[in-house]
């Protein structure tokens, strides 16, 4: 995320990055796949919100951060929403990674292990429930969320939104493969979202 944290903060934004649960230099010793971590991007807006009081946010996320900002206990309460690559549910998701059988095995572990049942990890079901401006962006390469798993949570999505599928690029690679083209798009859905650099 840090070259993208790096061009919006060229333009003029102030830039909140943290790490999920269980990810980078945040504790805990399993994800949930967006239920718990959902509750993380929910204290990190209000951590912002106590930074930058009145200020418009937008958020970007990226896969399970995606997931997580959908996930979360409550619909976000941001003035404009990027998702990327961001699985439709943890079926396609896991059947994308590990195939068939994989996916039997992974999934049957979900309540056990987490108390979690498949139905509990479909973010195009909560999709819907975004009041924000949405740009869900994909890679045309992504085999893990493929494109049209992009465009299905783009049609679930509600009015204001857009859609953006980036050649060559695969999963989590958007910004290094088209690094102009993404900022031009980003920083222009921004714009348009009333949220505004300097």
């Amino acid at each position: 995320m840090l070259p993208r944290a790096r061009f919006l903060h060229r333009a003029g934004y102030s830039v909140l990055l943290f790490d999920l649960q269980a990810h980078g230099e945040s504790t805990g010793d399993r994800i949930t796949f967006g239920i718990k971590e959902g509750l993380d991007v929910a204290s990190a807006l209000d951590v912002l919100r106590q930074k930058a009081p009145g200020e418009r946010v937008g958020v970007i996320a990226v896969s399970l951060g995606g997931a997580a900002a959908l996930l979360g206990p409550h619909p976000l309460a941001v003035d404009a929403l990027v998702l990327e690559s961001v699985f439709p549910t943890i079926v396609q998701a896991t059947r994308n990674r590990v195939g068939s059988l994989g996916t039997t095995l992974l999934l049957w572990q979900l309540g056990p292990r987490l108390g979690l049942s498949v139905d509990d990890l479909r973010p195009i079901q909560h999709i819907r429930d975004v009041r924000a401006p949405i740009f869900i962006v994909g890679g045309e390469e992504d085999h893990w969320t493929p494109p049209a798993e992009t465009r299905a949570m783009f049609d679930a999505a509600n009015d204001p939104k857009n859609l953006w599928l980036v050649p060559g690029a695969a999963h989590e690679d958007l910004y290094a493969v088209a690094a102009q083209k993404y900022e031009q798009q980003i920083l222009g859905f921004f714009h348009r979202s009333g949220v505004g650099g300097s």
